[in-house]
């Protein structure tokens, strides 16, 4: 392998996949080796995109600003996001953003656990930008699309993330593949909304929350 790092690929995922990624893992013993969290559709995530509607946020800091977000996705399912001093642009951005709005973020997974055992995931932002509800729809299109995509591929037996995830979870594949169809037909009913309300279909002030 060369020496150069290369910038991992940014995984488009849902949330309740995501929030079921517990198992982390190095795929090298140097100590600045990146660490995946393994998505449960039998795939490697060192970074995620997502978009979805910031719903909630606050600051969670004792000593210094850490800003927690909560970001929903089509679903209704939670991302959590936390951005502290060394996010410095992504909190900056969760202390003046006003939920309702709909926001794209790329980060890295992150797990912790709980006092009682559990394990939960959470994204630290790299970026956190302000978009509009065609970005969201667009996103949840590609999401739907990556994860049947991995769900197809999770048999093949060259596919050494999907014998991973057969040790390490017992979670049924086919809970995501209902995820993203689910996710799919929320993007139909809100067209057939918005047709309803306007005949030529142009209104979208529903679809858009409040910046």
């Amino acid at each position: 392998m060369s020496g150069t790092p290369t910038r991992e690929v940014a995984r488009r995922v849902f949330a309740d996949e995501f929030n079921d990624a517990t198992h982390t893992f190095k795929e090298s013993d140097e100590e600045r080796a990146p660490v995946y969290v393994l998505l449960p559709t039998g795939e490697r995530a060192n970074r995620v995109f997502i978009v979805g509607t910031l719903t909630e946020t606050e600051d969670v800091g004792e000593d210094s600003e850490y800003w927690q977000g909560r970001v929903v996705d089509p679903n209704g399912d939670p991302f959590f996001v936390y951005a502290g001093q060394y996010q410095p642009e992504a909190a900056s951005m969760l202390r003046e953003l006003e939920p309702p709005a709909y926001v794209a973020i790329t980060g890295k997974p992150r797990t912790y656990e709980t006092d009682d055992g559990n394990t939960n995931v959470s994204v630290r932002p790299e970026s956190i930008t302000l978009v509009d509800a065609a970005t969201r729809d667009r996103w949840v299109v590609e999401t739907a699309e990556q994860t049947l995509d991995r769900i197809q591929a999770f048999d093949d037996e060259t596919n050494e993330y999907a014998r991973m995830v057969e040790d390490e979870y017992d979670l049924p594949l086919d809970r995501y593949r209902e995820t993203a169809i689910a996710a799919l037909e929320s993007l139909e009913d809100q067209q057939s909304d918005a047709d309803g309300n306007d005949p030529d279909g142009s209104d979208e002030t529903e679809l858009e929350p409040q910046t």
